[in-house]
């Protein structure tokens, strides 16, 4: 249980922003580091909040936070990715999109876009694009998760090998400093490998967040990926590494 109105309001921040500073709480507050810090400590000791170098961020490591708290996360730098992402996708495209709200922030900026075949495991997507009536919609088929609208599994990945994709939208929960994405769910896991063998360009949208974040399944490298696009800055030698391997990192 949260002990006072300031923890609660430090929660719900880190909920919609993913990080809490200590200097910037300490400001906004007008009491001293030493409260915030342990305000922090006492809501990382009920699995709150987890603490980081300077501040606290929303904890993660073998369960995914909460969706509807995923979306409140830095809604506006999923859009601006979001933006870049549908701006390199033309129309008459063939796309795959799976399960994640940067994801559906990009079928929001897909829905001007003309004659696209969208194939997807992710039912908020499909409902989002279903204004869009230029855009032919098919469902994979699969084991619906309902936490999150996702449909899943072996039959999901079987589906998703009859296609050939010009491009593959994924995001991912995190990114790991040598530059592999991560997920908790291995039965999602599998579709989005399925994604990435058969699609022509693999672009993977996942704000700054993702790389403090920490999953226990591995989804590919970014060696596989031809495009990041992110609001983050990425370590100096995942720059390098992704420079090598002809990954081009969008940063908006």
């Amino acid at each position: 249980m949260v002990s006072n109105f300031r923890q609660q309001e430090i929660l719900e921040l880190a909920r919609k922003e993913g990080k809490v500073t200590v200097d910037g709480l300490a400001e906004r507050y007008d009491v001293t580091v030493q409260t915030i810090r342990r305000d922090l400590s006492e809501l990382a000791e009920t699995g709150r909040l987890a603490r980081v170098h300077g501040g606290a961020v929303i904890p993660s490591g073998v369960v995914n936070i909460v969706y509807d708290e995923r979306r409140r996360l830095n809604e506006d730098g999923k859009k601006a990715i979001a933006v870049a992402c549908a701006a390199s996708i033309p129309d008459g495209a063939s796309v795959f999109m799976n399960i994640g709200t940067s994801t559906e922030a990009v079928a929001r900026e897909l829905l001007d876009h003309e004659n696209l075949l969208v194939v997807t495991n992710n039912l908020n997507i499909a409902n989002i694009l279903a204004a869009n009536h230029s855009c032919e919609i098919i469902l994979t088929g699969g084991v619906l998760r309902r936490a999150d609208g996702g449909l899943v599994g072996g039959l999901t990945a079987e589906m998703v090998k009859q296609f050939k994709f010009d491009f593959s939208v994924l995001g991912c929960s995190a990114i790991d400093e040598d530059g592999d994405l991560l997920d908790f769910d291995g039965q999602e896991v599998l579709v989005s490998r399925s994604a990435i063998q058969r699609s022509r360009k693999v672009m993977v949208v996942a704000d700054h967040h993702k790389f403090d974040r920490k999953a226990p399944l591995t989804i590919c490298s970014l060696s596989d990926v031809s495009r990041l696009f992110t609001d983050g800055k990425l370590p100096k030698k995942l720059i390098e590494d992704c420079k090598r391997w002809g990954t081009e990192v969008v940063n908006v």
